[in-house]
């Protein structure tokens, strides 16, 4: 991949108008990676947190969209060490898509003119986990509203073929439990451009890209796919 030049931002640290505009999908997403890069060296950028409460109060000018889980081991702001005013953050068990959710990543990209959206899942997801246990029952699991999370996970479940005996379908199979996580974001991805006709339309246009990626929780690394 050649590299990608990245903007800088203003002197301050803290997006504008105009340093949004001079982003691209491309430097977008290469800006996430620097980001994730210092995180996991540990060499995050030192920002004063409350001056960007006072630049943002006027308005924000966010370059990116994250759909992520809820998890409390996936601070998307910290892992790709972003600062008040930098990305728009959905978040929902199992990364999955709804109206709402929908309608929040148009909102980001098609009124507030982020870049690139990107569905962040991880390993070890508890939605995933769940949703592979559910796949298994003789009879579904009796969890309330969370039903409606699992049966958007679930068809990832299904999706992956390997391995075939049931008995190894299972989470403690590392293998299929991470072919679940990495597929759930795939479809997750193919469902958001059949929901959205308008962010489908963005990204052919050239205006926006729809990326997937996965957090290790165990040594918080981002791997874009």
């Amino acid at each position: 991949m050649k590299e990608v030049p990245v903007p800088p931002l203003p002197a301050n640290g803290t997006q504008t108008e105009e340093s949004q505009r001079h982003m691209t999908p491309d430097s977008t997403r290469k800006r996430l990676e620097d980001g994730n890069d210092r995180f996991i060296k540990s060499k995050l950028v030192e920002r004063d947190l409350l001056s960007q409460v006072t630049s943002t109060q006027g308005g924000q000018y966010p370059y990116a969209v994250v759909l992520s889980c809820i998890d409390s081991r996936v601070p998307v702001e910290t892992i790709f060490d972003q600062g008040i005013g930098d990305i728009f953050s959905a978040r929902v068990a199992g990364n999955v898509v709804s109206p709402d959710i929908v309608g929040s990543i148009e909102y980001g990209c098609k009124v507030a003119g982020s870049k690139l959206v990107v569905v962040l899942g991880h390993t070890g997801c508890g939605a995933v986990k769940t949703a592979i246990q559910d796949a298994n029952a003789i009879s579904p699991l009796q969890l309330g509203s969370i039903r409606s999370l699992l049966d958007g996970i679930k068809p990832s479940v299904h999706a992956v073929q390997e391995p075939e005996k049931r008995s190894e379908r299972t989470y403690e199979n590392k293998e299929f439990f991470n072919a679940v996580v990495y597929k759930n974001v795939a479809l997750t991805i193919d469902n958001l451009k059949n929901d959205s006709p308008i962010l489908k339309d963005m990204e052919e246009k050239g205006e926006i890209k729809i990326l997937g990626a996965v957090y290790s929780v165990s040594d918080g690394k981002v791997t874009f796919l």
